[in-house]
């Protein structure tokens, strides 16, 4: 028998060597400017993480975006808004395109401002000066006009909701001309100017009768432009009628604080919409969104609807992979995954932190994979028992109760070399700011990844983060795939990677495909 302690001498010499620290100060591997622009873009919502200040994050992301080819740039910005279903991080790069290569930017916006929302936050990042520019510029201006031209007025007053800027804020800038009478008088209507009411689209019309008290019928506009008005129960019963998705979700203790789930009618109806797998991808819904529904509906609420929440989180991960062997997923519990999976804002930090996402990935692998074993761990493997028929709830629930301290990564590996364990594919769920296990050289994340290769030839790595993140403790190769988000893509990727039908660079690779 060789010696072990010689062997894995061996091993740390073949490794590359650490080229960078990681945000906890411990020797990590640096992305290229094209990986690390992959992680922010699908997991930066620019607000303050454990680790780094919001400003930090932004300057970081502008940075790579001017480091990175710009043709690079334009598909990262597509894959993160139509995969990764961000709303920050492409409407940024879409303003570093402006200035950088506006041939590209002019292909770009229109994939990834796609709705009102997207465009008030691309008018938002180019004035704050982040790019290098405070005001939008003759192409811009032209784009934002074309973008309000291609929307009706319905479109546009459903989606009149929200400051900073807003959507009249939005048409103060860049002056569109009517090209009709109804465009002139709705735009007066938005600046409050002079108008004529009569050229008023039906909708608009039928909102300021409703808000006048001359008709009971509920307009079917966003929920937003109703809740300041006095409502009678009928009428929250029809504003739950023509809820979008989303705003079901985001509302169901206000309905039943209004008696809405008094109806029967109405608990069967919002519950078969929460339900509806077609529905949820429309609605681009993160799977941790439906765990934060689930935690969030109160006593009210009817079981009916709680159910379908349940439902509706097995849905948004249905294509999680099943994978032919044995799977490991390693759980980090450490005291740096308690905090908000998207960051902290004041007024505004999610109740959601980045241990309920990583345990719900977690949890829905398990579900898919019955013979998969989690690993909890922060400085040391935690044990916890989990049942893979339990719903994903349920398991994600017991792994995020977990409260754990410092950070080694390499901790749940080293155990599983302890004991000789056979696998295919390992999982990291983690930050990546691993300290505790800091080493000279390679990392030892590296170095026991390679013990568990030498005993499992054709096993596989993949770290899934869910935190903007330049460094890893795993370099990228072959058998290891870096990855960051919070949608179902994920899934997707890690699906590909287990069968080995990644191409090079992994994840890079697939964001190179996007056509411009």
């Amino acid at each position: 028998m060789a010696n072990a302690n010689t062997f894995r001498t061996l091993v740390g010499k073949l490794l590359p060597k650490t080229d960078t620290v990681n945000a906890a100060g411990a020797p990590a591997y640096a992305f290229s400017a094209k990986h690390a622009l992959a992680q922010y873009a699908v997991t930066g919502c620019f607000n303050r993480t454990y680790y780094a200040s919001a400003e930090a994050q932004v300057a970081k992301v502008v940075d790579l975006a001017y480091e990175a080819p710009p043709e690079f740039v334009a598909k990262t910005a597509i894959y993160a808004r139509e995969r990764g279903f961000m709303k920050d991080t492409p409407a940024l790069l879409c303003a570093a395109l402006s200035i950088a290569e506006p041939t590209l930017f002019a292909s770009t916006f229109p994939r990834v401002i796609d709705d009102v929302k997207m465009l008030r936050n691309f008018v938002q990042m180019v004035r704050s000066g982040v790019t290098g520019r405070k005001s939008l510029g003759t192409q811009p201006k032209r784009l934002v006009k074309s973008w309000l031209e291609a929307r009706s007025e319905e479109t546009l007053f459903r989606a009149s909701v929200g400051q900073s800027p807003s959507l009249v804020d939005v048409i103060k800038m860049v002056h569109p001309k009517p090209a009709n009478d109804a465009r002139r008088a709705f735009y007066g209507y938005l600046l409050e100017r002079e108008h004529r009411s009569e050229q008023l689209p039906q909708l608009v019309k039928d909102y300021e009768a409703f808000k006048a008290g001359t008709s009971p019928v509920v307009p079917d506009v966003p929920f937003q432009l109703l809740t300041s008005l006095a409502l009678r129960e009928e009428q929250w019963v029809a504003i739950a009628k023509n809820a979008s998705w989303q705003m079901t979700r985001m509302n169901l203790n206000t309905f039943a604080r209004h008696g809405v789930f008094q109806r029967r009618s109405m608990v069967e109806l919002v519950a078969a919409r929460l339900r509806d797998a077609t529905a949820i991808r429309k609605a681009r819904a993160f799977p941790y969104q439906l765990l934060a529904a689930c935690r969030s509906t109160g006593e009210d609420v009817p079981h009916a609807i709680k159910e379908a929440l349940q439902d509706a989180m097995e849905h948004s991960v249905y294509n999680v992979p099943e994978v032919e062997g044995k799977v490991y997923v390693l759980v980090d519990v450490s005291g740096s995954m308690s905090d908000p999976i998207t960051g902290q804002r004041k007024g505004a930090t999610t109740k959601m932190r980045c241990i309920d996402g990583a345990a719900l990935v977690a949890a829905a692998i398990l579900r898919q994979n019955r013979s998969a074993e989690v690993i909890p761990f922060d400085d040391r493997v935690r044990k916890l028992g989990l049942n893979a028929r339990d719903a994903v709830l349920t398991n994600a629930q017991k792994l995020a109760s977990i409260r754990g301290g410092g950070t080694d990564c390499s901790a749940p590996l080293k155990w599983l070399n302890q004991k000789k364990a056979k696998g295919d594919l390992v999982v990291f769920v983690s930050d990546n700011e691993s300290w505790v296990d800091a080493r000279r050289g390679s990392t030892a994340v590296m170095n026991e990844w390679q013990v568990f290769k030498s005993r499992n030839p054709g096993a596989r790595l993949a770290c899934l983060d869910f935190v903007p993140n330049g460094t890893t403790q795993a370099a990228e190769r072959e058998d290891i795939l870096n990855i960051g988000g919070f949608s179902d893509a994920v899934f997707d990727l890690l699906s590909l990677f287990a069968k080995g039908e990644l191409q090079s660079e992994h994840w890079v690779g697939e964001v190179e495909k996007v056509d411009l």
